[in-house]
């Protein structure tokens, strides 16, 4: 019984994820630039290659207690439990995070909190024209080319469940690629857990 009734959820997650893949995917018409500690940055550039991409809008700018030495505390504990992004690289996914604070501010903060995840600056529009003028808010985008496209958006509450590989995933236009997967024809599926591996043997397995 109880397997059963925890199993409920799961069916249900899974199928919520079948029609958020099926969801319109909307072009990025307008060029944004972003700062990092490697310079100038577009929203192609943040892809780094792979094909979809996952941007979260880090509340860390004046206005947060604290500021500057401190950064909000809830999308702290959002990154203190993000899985390691090699997994997601996997998937062809990258995650990323942006904020309205200099590189300089994110540098010292990220370095003070032990995180690896790519971290940049927005001060144009991205912030308002995808919905997280202030606070917090996670966007995903897939690529053609050079051609990007908006297929997801959530913030709030719906946000504290992410974190582990799969639930970023699950949010993604592709999904985990798996074939047990409920997914539109032709897009890419292996079977489960084929592709999993411990995540310094993803980069061994590409040299």
């Amino acid at each position: 019984m109880i397997a059963h009734i925890a199993g409920v959820p799961a069916r249900t997650r899974d199928a919520l994820a079948a029609e958020r893949r099926r969801l319109p995917m909307v072009p990025v018409e307008k060029d944004y630039v972003f700062e990092s500690p490697e310079g100038e940055a577009s929203l192609v550039d943040l892809f780094d290659g792979r094909r979809q991409l996952v941007v979260y809008r880090f509340f860390f700018e004046p206005g947060v207690s604290g500021w500057p030495e401190h950064c909000c505390e809830g999308c702290s504990m959002f990154a203190d439990n993000v899985g390691h992004i090699a997994h997601l690289h996997a998937r062809d996914t990258s995650l990323v995070f942006a904020s309205a604070a200099p590189v300089a501010y994110i540098e010292r903060y990220r370095e003070r909190m032990g995180w690896e995840i790519p971290w940049v600056s927005t001060n144009d529009d991205f912030s308002k024209d995808f919905g997280v003028e202030e606070y917090f808010g996670l966007n995903v985008f897939i690529r053609d080319g050079d051609r990007v496209f908006r297929t997801y958006f959530t913030t709030g509450r719906s946000a504290e469940a992410i974190g582990p590989v799969w639930s970023f995933l699950d949010l993604t236009p592709l999904g985990r690629q798996e074939e047990w997967e409920d997914s539109p024809e032709g897009y890419p599926q292996d079977p489960p857990y084929s592709w999993w591996r411990l995540h310094d043997e993803y980069e061994k397995e590409q040299q």
